[in-house]
């Protein structure tokens, strides 16, 4: 028996354990192995998105949102996710409707071979959503998790800010009062 802390005790049952994930915003009822990496699980139900690099927690491609905050699933077992938020690429925008910060990634130049992307797409995306407007030094260590053969960050980084600036305009317009002129020429909110 495996005690997952606030979310009920979990049951091994031969030798698996029936766990809850709400991934991408779905519940994902699973059986898992109590030693099983939340990596393997999610790429097991075809969610590629969450690379697999070092399996020590040094490179990053294995980032993942758990409650909205970056997590390495190759250092924690997918029990630990027992009835926990967990995001990955795929649950962020779609090829159709990308997030802005995977628009802005694109715009900057900052995907060259892609392996890390996803990693940095995550991690900068909790950054944003904890502070909208950051400055050089936070996104840079946002990113600093995330390894990256191809560059040397200056695109990434300016992809963050990129994506800053877009979110904020959205959220502006968003919050911008409606005034529509009614057939009669009266003002409608």
């Amino acid at each position: 028996m495996t005690r997952s802390k606030g979310r009920g005790t979990l049951k091994a049952v031969n030798g698996k354990i029936d766990v809850v994930l709400n991934v991408n915003g779905k519940d994902l009822a699973l059986q898992v192995a109590p030693v099983e990496y939340l990596l393997d699980a999610l790429r097991r139900e075809g969610f590629k998105g969450v690379k697999r690099g070092c399996d020590n927690g040094d490179c990053g491609t294995c980032t993942v949102l758990l409650d909205g905050k970056p997590a390495l699933s190759c250092m924690m077992f997918a029990a630990q996710a027992h009835r926990r938020s967990v995001v990955t690429i795929e649950g962020l925008g779609t090829p159709c409707e990308p997030h802005p910060i995977q628009t802005a990634f694109v715009e900057a130049g900052a995907v060259q071979c892609g392996f890390c992307i996803p990693g940095m797409v995550l991690s900068a995306k909790a950054l944003l959503d904890e502070n909208p407007d950051p400055d050089e030094s936070a996104v840079r260590h946002a990113l600093d998790g995330n390894l990256c053969r191809c560059t040397g960050y200056v695109k990434q980084v300016e992809a963050v800010r990129l994506a800053a600036k877009k979110m904020k305009k959205t959220a502006e317009r968003k919050s911008a009062p409606t005034i529509l002129a009614s057939p009669r020429g009266r003002l409608v909110k």
